[in-house]
Protein backbone atom coordinates (compact mmCIF):
# COMPACT_ATOMS: atom_id res chain seq x y z
CA UNK A 1 0.00 0.00 0.00
CA UNK A 2 2.55 2.47 0.70
CA UNK A 3 4.29 1.93 -2.70
CA UNK A 4 1.23 2.48 -4.33
CA UNK A 5 0.61 5.74 -2.48
CA UNK A 6 3.95 6.87 -3.13
CA UNK A 7 4.00 6.22 -6.57
CA UNK A 8 0.35 8.26 -6.49
CA UNK A 9 1.63 11.17 -5.34
CA UNK A 10 5.63 11.26 -6.32
CA UNK A 11 4.44 12.44 -9.98
CA UNK A 12 2.03 15.38 -8.80
CA UNK A 13 4.72 16.81 -6.06
CA UNK A 14 7.27 16.51 -8.54
CA UNK A 15 4.89 18.44 -11.65
CA UNK A 16 3.89 20.67 -8.39
CA UNK A 17 7.24 21.53 -7.20
CA UNK A 18 8.67 22.42 -11.14
CA UNK A 19 5.79 25.21 -11.98
CA UNK A 20 6.37 26.57 -8.84
CA UNK A 21 9.68 26.83 -8.65
CA UNK A 22 9.33 28.31 -12.08
CA UNK A 23 7.84 31.69 -10.25
CA UNK A 24 10.93 34.38 -10.89
CA UNK A 25 9.13 36.60 -8.45
CA UNK A 26 7.89 36.36 -5.09
CA UNK A 27 7.59 32.78 -4.54
CA UNK A 28 3.83 32.12 -3.23
CA UNK A 29 3.24 30.80 0.92
CA UNK A 30 3.87 26.84 0.71
CA UNK A 31 0.89 26.83 3.52
CA UNK A 32 -1.64 28.63 0.97
CA UNK A 33 -0.43 26.53 -2.04
CA UNK A 34 -0.82 23.04 -0.33
CA UNK A 35 -4.25 24.31 1.14
CA UNK A 36 -5.25 24.43 -2.52
CA UNK A 37 -3.51 21.72 -3.33
CA UNK A 38 -5.72 19.50 -0.65
CA UNK A 39 -8.91 21.30 -1.88
CA UNK A 40 -8.34 19.89 -5.42
CA UNK A 41 -7.92 16.51 -3.96
CA UNK A 42 -10.64 16.98 -2.09
CA UNK A 43 -12.75 17.47 -5.11
CA UNK A 44 -12.34 14.00 -6.13
CA UNK A 45 -15.05 12.53 -4.03
CA UNK A 46 -18.24 14.69 -4.81
CA UNK A 47 -17.31 14.65 -8.75
CA UNK A 48 -17.18 10.75 -8.21
CA UNK A 49 -20.58 10.91 -6.75
CA UNK A 50 -21.78 13.41 -9.14
CA UNK A 51 -20.58 11.50 -12.01
CA UNK A 52 -22.14 8.14 -10.73
CA UNK A 53 -25.21 9.42 -10.41
CA UNK A 54 -25.09 10.98 -14.10
CA UNK A 55 -24.53 7.95 -15.38
CA UNK A 56 -26.88 5.44 -13.58
CA UNK A 57 -29.66 7.92 -13.49
CA UNK A 58 -29.04 8.79 -17.61
CA UNK A 59 -27.11 5.73 -18.72
CA UNK A 60 -24.83 7.94 -20.85
CA UNK A 61 -23.03 6.16 -23.55
CA UNK A 62 -21.97 8.90 -26.20
CA UNK A 63 -18.00 8.79 -26.22
CA UNK A 64 -18.70 12.92 -27.22
CA UNK A 65 -20.90 13.51 -23.89
CA UNK A 66 -18.71 11.32 -21.85
CA UNK A 67 -15.75 12.85 -22.50
CA UNK A 68 -16.65 16.58 -22.64
CA UNK A 69 -19.24 17.06 -19.79
CA UNK A 70 -19.13 14.59 -17.62
CA UNK A 71 -15.53 14.63 -17.23
CA UNK A 72 -14.11 17.47 -18.51
CA UNK A 73 -16.99 20.28 -18.05
CA UNK A 74 -17.43 18.80 -14.41
CA UNK A 75 -14.13 18.69 -13.43
CA UNK A 76 -12.43 21.62 -14.62
CA UNK A 77 -15.13 23.68 -13.09
CA UNK A 78 -15.30 22.69 -9.90
CA UNK A 79 -11.49 23.06 -10.29
CA UNK A 80 -11.68 26.17 -11.34
CA UNK A 81 -14.66 27.59 -8.89
CA UNK A 82 -12.21 26.51 -6.32
CA UNK A 83 -9.71 28.84 -7.60
CA UNK A 84 -12.57 32.02 -8.09
CA UNK A 85 -13.70 31.22 -4.31
CA UNK A 86 -10.71 30.82 -2.65
CA UNK A 87 -7.80 32.61 -4.51
CA UNK A 88 -8.80 35.36 -7.00
CA UNK A 89 -9.62 37.56 -4.48
CA UNK A 90 -6.64 36.47 -1.88
CA UNK A 91 -4.09 39.47 -1.47
CA UNK A 92 -1.15 36.27 -1.89
CA UNK A 93 -2.57 36.56 -5.77
CA UNK A 94 -0.71 39.72 -6.23
CA UNK A 95 1.54 38.45 -9.60
CA UNK A 96 0.35 36.83 -13.06
CA UNK A 97 2.30 33.98 -12.58
CA UNK A 98 0.38 33.37 -9.13
CA UNK A 99 -2.72 32.10 -11.19
CA UNK A 100 -0.51 29.31 -12.74
CA UNK A 101 0.89 28.22 -9.60
CA UNK A 102 -2.75 27.69 -7.67
CA UNK A 103 -4.14 26.33 -10.99
CA UNK A 104 -1.64 23.47 -11.10
CA UNK A 105 -1.79 23.29 -7.02
CA UNK A 106 -5.69 22.44 -7.42
CA UNK A 107 -5.19 20.62 -10.67
CA UNK A 108 -2.69 18.11 -9.36
CA UNK A 109 -4.60 17.80 -6.30
CA UNK A 110 -7.19 16.35 -7.74
CA UNK A 111 -4.85 14.41 -10.14
CA UNK A 112 -2.95 12.96 -7.46
CA UNK A 113 -6.19 11.77 -5.22
CA UNK A 114 -7.69 10.41 -8.55
CA UNK A 115 -4.09 8.61 -9.42
CA UNK A 116 -3.97 6.57 -6.20
CA UNK A 117 -7.73 5.72 -5.85
CA UNK A 118 -6.74 4.31 -9.79
CA UNK A 119 -3.67 2.51 -8.62
CA UNK A 120 -5.29 0.68 -5.73
CA UNK A 121 -7.90 -0.41 -7.87
CA UNK A 122 -5.41 -1.46 -10.96
CA UNK A 123 -2.42 -1.58 -9.82
CA UNK A 124 1.08 -0.17 -9.22
CA UNK A 125 2.26 -1.31 -12.34
CA UNK A 126 0.72 1.43 -14.28
CA UNK A 127 2.25 4.45 -12.30
CA UNK A 128 4.26 5.29 -14.84
CA UNK A 129 1.85 5.83 -17.91
CA UNK A 130 -0.83 7.56 -15.51
CA UNK A 131 2.19 9.84 -14.19
CA UNK A 132 2.71 10.70 -18.29
CA UNK A 133 -0.75 11.41 -19.46
CA UNK A 134 -3.53 12.01 -17.16
CA UNK A 135 -1.21 13.47 -14.06
CA UNK A 136 0.42 16.00 -16.00
CA UNK A 137 -2.39 16.61 -18.55
CA UNK A 138 -4.05 18.12 -15.29
CA UNK A 139 -1.30 19.39 -14.46
CA UNK A 140 -1.11 21.36 -17.54
CA UNK A 141 -4.64 21.99 -17.55
CA UNK A 142 -4.15 23.87 -14.30
CA UNK A 143 -1.34 26.14 -16.23
CA UNK A 144 -3.92 27.61 -18.45
CA UNK A 145 -6.54 27.63 -16.29
CA UNK A 146 -4.37 29.72 -14.13
CA UNK A 147 -2.52 31.81 -16.98
CA UNK A 148 -5.98 33.67 -18.51
CA UNK A 149 -7.12 34.01 -14.20
CA UNK A 150 -3.87 35.93 -14.12
CA UNK A 151 -4.71 37.88 -17.55
CA UNK A 152 -8.37 38.46 -15.66
CA UNK A 153 -7.30 39.20 -12.61
CA UNK A 154 -4.84 42.45 -13.76
CA UNK A 155 -7.10 43.41 -16.66
CA UNK A 156 -8.19 47.29 -16.41
CA UNK A 157 -11.13 47.03 -18.57
CA UNK A 158 -14.11 45.07 -17.34
CA UNK A 159 -14.72 43.78 -20.50
CA UNK A 160 -11.17 42.21 -20.52
CA UNK A 161 -11.65 40.73 -17.48
CA UNK A 162 -14.73 39.02 -18.10
CA UNK A 163 -13.06 37.48 -21.18
CA UNK A 164 -9.84 36.38 -19.98
CA UNK A 165 -12.35 34.59 -16.66
CA UNK A 166 -14.58 33.05 -19.49
CA UNK A 167 -11.32 31.82 -21.20
CA UNK A 168 -9.74 30.47 -18.16
CA UNK A 169 -12.76 27.60 -17.69
CA UNK A 170 -13.42 27.25 -21.70
CA UNK A 171 -9.93 26.53 -23.00
CA UNK A 172 -9.46 23.65 -19.91
CA UNK A 173 -12.63 22.09 -20.48
CA UNK A 174 -11.98 22.63 -23.85
CA UNK A 175 -8.29 20.47 -23.90
CA UNK A 176 -9.44 17.91 -21.36
CA UNK A 177 -12.80 17.16 -23.51
CA UNK A 178 -10.21 16.69 -26.50
CA UNK A 179 -7.81 14.08 -24.26
CA UNK A 180 -10.95 12.56 -23.50
CA UNK A 181 -12.34 12.17 -26.89
CA UNK A 182 -8.53 10.58 -27.95
CA UNK A 183 -8.39 8.21 -24.66
CA UNK A 184 -11.92 7.10 -25.47
CA UNK A 185 -11.52 6.69 -29.25
CA UNK A 186 -9.29 3.43 -28.23
CA UNK A 187 -7.95 2.20 -31.60
CA UNK A 188 -4.77 3.96 -32.35
CA UNK A 189 -5.39 6.22 -29.24
CA UNK A 190 -1.98 6.64 -29.10
CA UNK A 191 -1.32 7.75 -32.69
CA UNK A 192 -3.31 10.95 -31.73
CA UNK A 193 -1.99 11.31 -28.17
CA UNK A 194 1.78 11.94 -28.91
CA UNK A 195 1.25 14.95 -30.70
CA UNK A 196 -1.57 16.50 -28.22
CA UNK A 197 0.51 16.00 -25.55
CA UNK A 198 3.56 16.98 -27.14
CA UNK A 199 1.17 20.77 -28.02
CA UNK A 200 -0.34 20.54 -24.73
CA UNK A 201 3.35 21.30 -22.65
CA UNK A 202 4.41 23.77 -25.46
CA UNK A 203 1.19 25.76 -24.80
CA UNK A 204 1.96 25.36 -21.19
CA UNK A 205 5.28 26.00 -21.19
CA UNK A 206 4.46 29.08 -23.32
CA UNK A 207 1.91 30.22 -20.85
CA UNK A 208 4.72 29.91 -18.34
CA UNK A 209 7.03 32.09 -20.14
CA UNK A 210 5.04 34.76 -20.95
CA UNK A 211 3.29 35.04 -17.62
CA UNK A 212 6.89 35.49 -16.19
CA UNK A 213 7.09 38.61 -18.39
CA UNK A 214 4.22 40.03 -17.17
CA UNK A 215 3.85 42.42 -14.26
CA UNK A 216 1.17 44.55 -12.88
Amino acid sequence: MLAVVSAGIAPGLALLSYFYLKDKFEKEPISFVFKIFMFGALLVFPLMFIQYVIQLEFNVSSHFVNAFLVSGLLEEFFKWFVLIYLVYHNIHFDEHYDGIVYGVAVSLGFATAENILFLIANGVELAFGRAILPVSSHALFGVIMGYYLGKGKFSFHSKQRKKWIMLSIFIPFFLHGMYNVIILSQKYWGLYMVPFMIFLWWLGLRKVKLANTLQI
